[in-house]
């Protein structure tokens, strides 16, 4: 599969990435619920779930999952569908508010790339993977799309989001789990800098069975500000405008309240077995798609 096949944005896979993917993608294990209580989805796929149905092979889907019975009466390759399997969709949900929009890059380029790095991992290994685009709620639905021929729409949806506007991530996580009875993986990526309460739509998805994964993209400059002197700051969701005076007193406050903000999600993500993973935009992606297969709390 190549990353650089024509009207794909190849800013968000590119070669080098794509191949550290494929070694990660194989740890990656999706811990969902179905709807019924207890009922988990087996990590060995097919396992001892209940056989659904055949659909047709599609190039790059697993070669141990075809039915070589069924090809031999038919000559036309299928794979094997498990009950657990259709329970199992990863969503990516992509805080598209404007406080994504600061950074060099900006932030929104790199949650855009976690996306994309992610649901490459999920499509390889024939999961359905949905974009699901968030601000004041949801903004945008795409439709799910399963195996590496869903790769192409996948980066399209990514590469067509633009930020702007304020952020409601809370009002967009319950009315996803209001819609979808099915659970999942929920991947959020966000700054989180959202002035409403979160913890209580994130706790009601875990409740429903959704696997979390919080994923933080933040600026150097937000975790080590170096602003001195007089400011006129504007919010960028909002426009509201906003005189200060940074000093040493006003910086160790909002560092305080910077890192409070980061403990709060590390707690929350405790508490509901979900992984918490903080991303600079200066880093190497890599390290934090290592970190989010491994199920990490930073």
């Amino acid at each position: 599969m190549q990353a650089t096949r024509p009207g794909i944005p190849s800013r968000l896979l590119d070669p080098a990435f794509v191949r550290e993917l494929e070694v990660l993608r194989r740890r990656l294990e999706i811990r969902a619920r179905s709807g019924a209580s207890g009922e988990h989805v087996a990590r060995r796929r097919g396992g001892a779930a209940e056989f659904q149905e055949h659909r047709p092979y599609s190039p790059g889907d697993d070669l141990r999952r075809i039915d070589w019975a069924a090809y031999a009466r038919t000559d036309e390759p299928v794979l094997k569908l498990f009950r657990a399997e259709e329970d199992v969709i990863v969503r990516l949900l992509v805080d598209t508010s404007a406080s994504l929009d600061f950074g060099e890059p900006p932030k929104f380029e790199s949650a855009c790339r976690i996306a994309a790095a992610f649901g490459y991992m999920a499509l390889a290994a024939s999961e359905r993977v949905q974009v699901i685009s968030a601000g004041e709620g949801i903004q945008r639905e795409e439709t799910p799309v399963r195996g590496r021929s869903g790769l192409p729409a996948l980066l399209r949806a990514l590469g067509g989001i633009t930020p702007g506007g304020g952020t409601d991530l809370a009002r967009a996580v319950d009315r996803l789990i209001q819609k979808n009875k099915r659970a999942g993986m929920l991947l959020v990526v966000s700054d989180f800098l959202d002035g409403g309460p979160l913890g209580p739509a994130l706790t009601r998805a875990a409740a429903a069975g959704h696997d979390l994964v919080l994923v933080q993209v933040v600026a150097p400059e937000e975790i080590e500000p170096s602003y001195e002197g007089d400011w006129a700051l504007e919010d960028a969701e909002t426009g509201a405008v906003v005189e200060v005076t940074m000093d040493a007193a006003s910086i160790e406050a909002y560092v305080l309240r910077f890192a409070g903000l980061c403990e709060e999600l590390r707690q929350m993500a405790k508490r509901l077995r979900a992984t918490y993973v903080r991303v600079r935009t200066d880093e190497p992606l890599e390290s934090a798609i290592r970190r989010i297969v491994a199920r990490s709390i930073d």
